[in-house]
């Protein structure tokens, strides 16, 4: 098993209960979570060692986050304390027809985004790292958030680690003229990258790809080839989401290495809660990549990991590979979902 961190920030995410309206509701319950956050704690579940590299502030909020994240598995000691604010979102969850809806409050000003650049020893904390995981949101924030990360991607390759990059566009969180504020920071961060997690509308959009057909498998064939020849990159893999209503959907994840695409079958299921489903597809791919799965056990494993993460509350993956590996089983032999005793 390996040692694998997440740069990123933590947020405090507020859930209105049920599936009220915030101009319904009278109480919230809170959590801590983050894309990295994420993707690490459901890494320790199948047996890795997990860091964070990130700021929370120095206050009684920022102590109830660090235990939070302990709870999840996830080693903090490489986590900083300095500045006032940890960013939040506010969750609504959707029903039928009426999709959820998050709401972000107090993001630039937290701990994580207003840290100076030399806030981190990046050469330190590259020794921690096997493997680093990066994401497009938080690339988004600023621009010393911008050369943190490109500052640690370039020590934990100089150590001879993997840099993993999920490119989760939001256009929200970068203004006007978004797709080509965004573009050349994307570039920099997939050419460091080993493993990326990119479907056929970030190439088009973000890397500005020309595509002659609607299709969207055509287009996942015409344009992840270009991508990983472009930017030499190891592995790019991804999902395709059918939405049926908010809470039934489709999911078939692909991955493209050597050469050859590897598709999941697309399981028909339903969702309880919808946030973080993603990041446990991109620690499936992780996992299944240092496991030396073949793509085809890898695509399989990640898909299945992705659907679970739609059966629990919160934004945190929690299966384990054992769980995971049984979903995987099920699907395959199409069997019935049943009480374990």
């Amino acid at each position: 098993m390996a040692n694998i961190a997440a740069f990123g920030e933590v947020m405090m995410r507020l859930e209105v209960p049920g599936y009220g309206l915030l101009s319904q509701g009278n109480t919230l319950h809170y959590s801590f979570s983050g894309t990295g956050v994420n993707v690490v704690s459901a890494l320790s579940k199948f047996g890795h060692t997990s860091y964070l590299f990130s700021t929370l502030p120095d206050t009684p909020l920022g102590d109830a986050a660090k235990v939070y994240l302990q709870k999840l598995g996830i080693q903090t000691s490489q986590i900083k304390r300095g500045g006032k604010y940890i960013g939040s979102y506010f969750l609504e969850n959707g029903f039928g027809n009426r999709p959820s809806r998050v709401t972000y409050t107090n993001r630039m000003e937290s701990s994580f985004n207003t840290a100076s650049t030399d806030s981190y020893s990046y050469e330190e904390l590259a020794q921690y790292a096997d493997v680093i995981t990066f994401c497009g949101i938080t690339l988004a924030m600023n621009d010393h958030v911008r050369s943190q990360m490109l500052r640690l991607a370039a020590a934990v390759k100089e150590k001879g680690g993997l840099v993993v990059f999920d490119c989760n566009y939001r256009p929200s969180l970068w203004g006007d003229d978004a797709y080509a504020k965004a573009r050349p920071y994307y570039e920099a961060m997939l050419e460091m990258s080993d493993i990326v997690m990119l479907n056929e509308k970030d190439a088009i959009y973000t890397l500005g790809l020309a595509c002659n057909t609607e299709d969207r498998e055509e287009q996942l064939s015409q344009l992840i080839p270009q991508v990983a020849e472009r930017y030499q990159i190891k592995t790019i893999a991804g999902t395709q989401r059918t939405i049926y209503s908010a809470n039934e959907h489709a999911l078939r994840g692909f991955m493209y290495q050597n050469s050859e695409f590897s598709f999941s079958v697309m399981p028909r299921f339903a969702v309880y809660d919808r946030i973080g489903a993603g990041d446990a597809f991109t620690s499936g791919i992780i996992h299944g990549c240092l496991q030396q799965f073949t793509p085809a056990e890898t695509v399989e494993f990640a898909t299945a990991a992705g659907m679970l993460a739609h059966t629990v509350a919160g934004d945190t993956p929690m299966a384990t590979e054992r769980e995971v590996l049984q979903a995987v089983s099920r699907r395959r032999n199409e069997t019935v979902n049943d009480v374990e005793r």
